[in-house]
């Protein structure tokens, strides 16, 4: 390992205290940065802060520029510059995106066969991404008479979309510009009227749908539907037949739809069936037959079916796959001859094909652990379905699979340059046993010839666990840099997520959140008495909710890590639980608790990372985050680096860098986004150099 060494001489900042009383339940507590928040963006004193803690996080990690350069051209290497998805056929055109050179964004086309016949430019992504800092592509749709073309674009990173319209033929934009939107269109079939979701601009919440109709202003747009109820996240779709337009509301625990006739777009949006609180499900429609996706009388979830005449009455739907205690159904995609539905067990996806004429059967894969998901498959009358497929040791795969013999055919799979071979690396599937019982799903992989299970290799932990999304075991050509040098990378699959069914996610949320950080202390401290790794050379990481994570894991189990990792953090819960103004709040209620009720309050506060930093030593720490996050504000990790700083007992080294253009994505561009890869890297192995 390289001499390399950090800058250790430079001088962290320190943050002005102003103290402020926060009171709840005749509880107070003190914040004395709560002065970090700035909804403006534009405090002098915030900006100043921000830009002293990024001049010492350079400063700290300038004798890793080269190292950070070569991590960047490692990272960088590996991606084949020029490169193209595969076609997908919509109606009478094929779709496929293009990326070349060092181009940052894609081309969309579209062409008249698979080929490319025909081919013909729909959006050139790096003109309309040219003058801007950041940008976001969010969604393109075509009209259904092929000749209209909407997208959304967010230029600030916060998530605001603007939406705007090309007519493909000519080549020329129309005047119509809709602002302030979620990012969705979805076109009714008369070709001239769309339906959009509007933002509230102070919580970021969608919560009104807008109809408008193509040559009028934005102002003329009539409000069709507006949701009360601030816990619901909004988005709109359409059924798999074209039918019917959708409006899909989401809460934790429950879930709604309201429907459209899409012919008749000037008619009103009704729900097929009443809204019940704890009932989550899904809805789609092929020809006469309504399939439902539920949690009724199933906590892991069945699907049954229904028609026009017993849709709206729950006892009259007929069950088509059955609840199972030990199966999670996560999803089911319509064809005309095909059902094919998701499920998991034991943390592994499975897809069943349902024949409508015939027995069903499983879809067969070879790694030990992996991941699998549904593709584009927007024509339901095919016996094909394409599935992307990954693991630790397979690069993203497309494979198209005969949906009446099960048999598959690669269409794609991703090219990693330079000197990869799968071959050289291992993964394993293991149960670790958590302090209270309880048996924690971990993936890992290593590079064979460089592991030796004595307890001597560095290990790089990564974990989410929250809001029921599960962290798949997906390769990573970024992780090659790591694996290449002797790491090894597990994934800890903590309550929290469905890795083993729904029952998984409620143990790891609410009043029982505290089993998701137990179960990651657990893993990591598993992993070193089972010799996959050295018990001082162990690093960790976590994003957003994952960010949480590694701030209460570093509050209870410091001594364990060496290296910590803390992307767009979320860390000062409580606070944010009881500012419903803060984007985004409401919606959380069911996964955190409403701390304005005092159970929800005392659980919250006795993990919340900002308000449990004491006086003790912590690991070295690199914290990043972008000055737009519209999902966790900057002042979160701002505040909790500040106060951090104030109470820690060690010389680790605790840095925080903001990009100033960027939100919860981070950067924007295949290639910009590597040099914040590189910078994580770089500190890792310094730290590790430094042994």
């Amino acid at each position: 390992m390289t001499t390399l060494r950090l800058d250790r001489t430079a001088i962290a900042p320190i943050a002005t205290k102003k103290a402020k009383i926060l009171s709840s339940h005749n509880v107070e507590r003190t914040d004395n940065y709560y002065w970090m928040r700035d909804d403006d963006r534009s405090a002098p004193a915030v900006l100043e802060h921000l830009a002293a803690e990024n001049a010492y996080c350079d400063a700290v990690l300038k004798p890793t520029e080269e190292l950070q350069h070569q991590l960047f051209a490692e990272l960088k290497g590996r991606i084949q510059k020029d490169d193209s998805t595969v076609p997908v056929k919509d109606g009478d055109y094929w779709y496929h995106s293009e990326v070349t050179g060092d181009d940052e964004y894609a081309r969309h086309y579209r062409t008249t066969s698979f080929a490319g016949d025909n081919k013909l430019l729909l959006l050139d992504v790096n003109a309309l991404a040219s003058e801007h800092e950041f940008y976001d592509l969010g969604e393109i749709g075509i009209s259904p008479n092929d000749e209209l073309l909407a997208y959304s674009e967010d230029t600030e990173s916060r998530r605001i979309y603007t939406v705007r319209f090309k007519h493909i033929a000519s080549n020329t934009f129309l005047d119509d510009v809709l602002e302030n939107t979620e990012g969705q269109v979805i076109w009714a079939n008369d070709n001239k009227t769309v339906f959009y979701v509007r933002k509230d601009l102070q919580t970021l919440l969608g919560y009104q749908v807008y109809r408008h109709i193509l040559g009028t202003p934005q102002s003329e747009d009539v409000l069709v539907y507006e949701e009360d109820d601030h816990s619901f996240y909004m988005g709109l779709g359409k059924s798999r037949d074209d039918s019917l337009l959708m409006i899909d509301l989401a809460a934790t625990e429950t879930t709604d739809c309201l429907v459209l006739d899409a012919n008749n777009p000037m008619g009103e949006f009704k729900r097929l069936i009443p809204r019940e609180e704890n009932h989550i499900y899904d809805i789609d429609k092929l020809g006469d037959e309504y399939v439902i996706y539920s949690n009724w009388q199933a906590k892991n979830f069945r699907v049954l079916t229904a028609n026009a005449q017993t849709i709206s009455q729950k006892s009259q739907w007929q069950e088509f796959v059955a609840h199972r205690t030990n199966v999670l159904i996560e999803g089911i995609e319509l064809f005309n001859q095909f059902k094919v539905v998701t499920e998991r067990e034991l943390g592994q996806i499975r897809f069943i094909i349902y024949p409508k004429n015939g027995d069903s059967f499983a879809l067969v894969f070879d790694d030990p652990c992996f991941f699998a998901g549904i593709g584009d498959n927007p024509e339901p009358n095919t016996d094909k379905a394409r599935i992307f497929y990954s693991s630790l040791t397979t690069p993203s795969s497309l494979f198209e699979f005969d949906l009446n013999t099960g048999e598959k055919r690669v269409l794609k799979q991703q090219k990693v340059l330079g000197e990869f071979d799968a071959t050289h690396y291992q993964a394993e599937r293991l149960m670790i046993t958590s302090r209270d019982g309880v048996d924690i799903p971990v993936s890992l992989v290593y590079r064979k010839d460089l592991f030796k299970q004595d307890g001597s290799n560095p290990i790089y932990q990564y974990g989410y666990g929250a809001y029921g999304i599960t962290i798949d075991p997906n390769f990573s050509a970024h992780n090659l840099s790591l694996l290449d040098r002797g790491f090894v990378y597990a994934i800890a699959h903590v309550r929290g997520s469905e890795m083993l069914g729904r029952e998984w996610y409620e143990q790891g949320k609410m009043q029982h959140k505290q089993n998701s950080f137990n179960d990651f202390i657990d893993v990591t401290k598993a992993l070193v008495e089972k010799g996959y790794g050295a018990k001082d050379k162990v690093f960790a990481s976590g994003g957003s909710a994952g960010g949480l994570l590694m701030g209460a894991v570093v509050n209870q189990a410091p001594e364990l890590y060496l290296g910590i990792d803390c992307t767009v953090p979320f860390l000062d819960v409580l606070t944010t639980m009881l500012d419903e103004s803060i984007p985004l709040t409401t919606n959380e209620y069911d996964e955190w608790g409403n701390p304005n009720e005092r159970d929800a309050y005392d659980w919250i506060k006795a993990y919340s990372p900002y308000d449990n930093i004491c006086a003790q030593d912590y690991p070295n720490i690199l914290v990043t985050t972008g000055f737009h996050d519209s999902q966790v504000q900057y002042w979160e990790p701002m505040k909790w680096v500040a106060k951090l700083r104030e109470y820690k007992t060690d010389n680790n080294l605790l840095l925080f860098k903001t990009d100033m253009d960027s939100g919860h994505g981070g950067a924007s561009g295949r290639f910009k986004s590597l040099k914040e890869r590189a910078l994580v890297l770089a500190f890792f192995l310094s730290l590790l150099a430094e042994k």
